[in-house]
């Protein structure tokens, strides 16, 4: 018998608004969709929060049993800043900063969104189509949506109508809770250029200039893709008319996933998606991460500690522990002291996952563990509350302690169900590296040990030993440790 069976699991359903007994469209399978990046830059710590949250929403579902078909894509053609403009696709205002081919740019990204995702040991999704590589289901698509009066062609460039949409009884907004006088007051036609019907209708296909060097032959010219099509193209091509689970983060709310709703019930006749999942924002020290304010950095610098925010690198494993400790749909808030909080938190948790193997079991158990391993699932079942799952871990903590001190015992059975508990969901579900050269312990001997090479460099530079102070310096760099002195002393990051 698989867990599903024995496990009821609620999912918070953004269409809905409300908590829902997760029921798939086939027995024992499901099919999920996550929008993936769009790799004209580098990730960035917002996303890795979003595809972490599905990461353990995908490793839940598996460690349940089911059979699950994981789509998550790559957009790589056809993304056009807010303005409109087809010379301001990001994907070509980037090959022009960088000075590459707009597919080179696409390939140092992509190549840059994977490193950074098997560092922070996510797992592969089952499918990750590209944009690019599904261009012929993207022109088919639109065919298919002008056929049936949802779409208009327009100077070499299609657009979905989403009056006509209306027109027929559907609803353009029900995603997002938005009515299309909402929509019609407030949207403006940022294009400058009277192609579309109505201010608020999409592009479904771009007519591309002749400097437009991403561009494929259609039967309105030659052009790219809207953003908002590939989704719906590559996610039913894998996942059938109608599938269980589309995700993504809050952002794409409105209007992407909106678009994507009205895209399939005009073409299909039907609603796309069971339950739409949503994740939240992240933050830095209480302010919104942007460039622009400089309140801003990057997954890697988190974790090579080059960056001026947080006073040392931290592992990914702490990284990690950190995030999930806030439930996906709300705002988690990063900052030097939460971090070295989670630091604490994971190296107690790691030390207790350590002490079970010197676990000695009894005749008798004084501690209900099969209740315990329960409400770990329970913490799950609700809507993946990672949070309270970490809870009822440190509760093991508790269990595990007071064992090895001789307070509890357990019996062999127990013992076994305890051991197996945690692995389950410290490893298997939340995705954390319990590898020796993996484990935080590690970095934490490096920071001695760099720390001890700092205050030998420190005395001798007090007594004018310069010589050694600039070894000490020039034999770190080597090794990819570099020191920064400050008015607070010397830091160090790791690259």
């Amino acid at each position: 018998m698989k867990l599903y069976q024995n496990q009821q699991l609620k999912v918070y359903n953004t269409l809905t608004s409300d908590k829902q007994d997760f029921k798939p469209l086939h027995e024992g399978r499901i099919g999920m969709y996550v929008c993936g990046p769009t790799v004209y830059s580098n990730v960035h710590l917002g996303n890795v929060r979003t595809f972490m949250s599905f990461d353990v929403i995908y490793r839940y579902l598996s460690h349940l049993g089911y059979n699950v078909r994981y789509v998550r894509n790559i957009t790589d053609a056809g993304h056009l800043t807010d303005d409109g403009n087809v010379e301001n696709d990001r994907f070509v205002k980037q090959s022009k900063l960088e000075k590459l081919e707009p597919m080179e740019i696409v390939q140092k990204y992509t190549v840059d969104f994977h490193k950074v995702l098997d560092t922070f040991n996510f797992l592969p999704p089952t499918i990750e189509p590209t944009a690019t590589g599904h261009i012929l289901e993207q022109i088919e698509l639109t065919e298919k949506l002008i056929e049936l009066g949802f779409a208009y062609e327009s100077n070499g460039s299609v657009y979905f109508d989403v009056q006509a949409y209306n027109a027929k009884g559907l609803n353009y907004g029900e995603l997002s809770n938005r009515n299309i006088e909402e929509l019609l007051a407030n949207t403006r036609d940022l294009d400058g250029q009277t192609e579309k019907k109505n201010p608020q209708d999409f592009a479904l296909w771009k007519n591309a200039s002749p400097q437009h060097i991403m561009r494929w032959n259609s039967p309105w010219g030659a052009g790219f893709p809207g953003w908002h099509l590939e989704c719906t193209a590559m996610s039913t091509k894998y996942l059938g008319e109608t599938f269980d689970i589309h995700g993504g983060g809050m952002d794409l709310k409105f209007p992407h996933h909106e678009c994507e709703v009205a895209q399939a019930k005009a073409g299909y006749g039907h609603s796309p998606v069971r339950y739409w999942m949503h994740t939240n924002m992240l933050t830095m020290n209480g302010l919104r991460m942007s460039k622009s304010t400089g309140n801003y950095i990057l997954p890697m610098e988190l974790v090579n500690g080059n960056n001026d925010f947080f006073e040392k690198p931290f592992h990914p494993n702490i990284v990690r522990f950190c995030f999930l400790q806030a439930h996906y749909r709300s705002v988690l808030d990063i900052s030097n002291e939460a971090m070295l909080a989670s630091e604490k938190g994971f190296n107690r948790m790691s030390e207790a996952y350590k002490n079970l193997a010197n676990l000695s079991a009894s005749a008798n158990s004084s501690l209900d563990i099969t209740s315990w391993k329960q409400s770990c699932y329970d913490a799950m079942n609700d809507d993946f509350n990672s949070p309270i799952l970490i809870a009822q871990l440190f509760e093991g903590v508790r269990f595990i302690n007071l064992i090895k001190e001789g307070k509890e015992t357990v019996t062999e059975n127990d013992l076994a169900i305890l051991k197996s508990t945690f692995s389950d969901f410290l490893v298997d579900v939340l995705g954390l590296n319990f590898d020796s050269e993996s484990s935080s312990s590690n970095t934490n001997k490096l920071d001695g040990v760099v720390n001890m090479l700092i205050e030998m460099r420190n005395e001798a530079r007090a007594n004018k030993n310069w010589a050694l102070s600039d070894e000490i310096r020039d034999r770190l760099l080597a090794l990819g440790i570099q020191l920064k002195d400050g008015k607070e002393g010397t830091s160090f990051t790791v690259n």
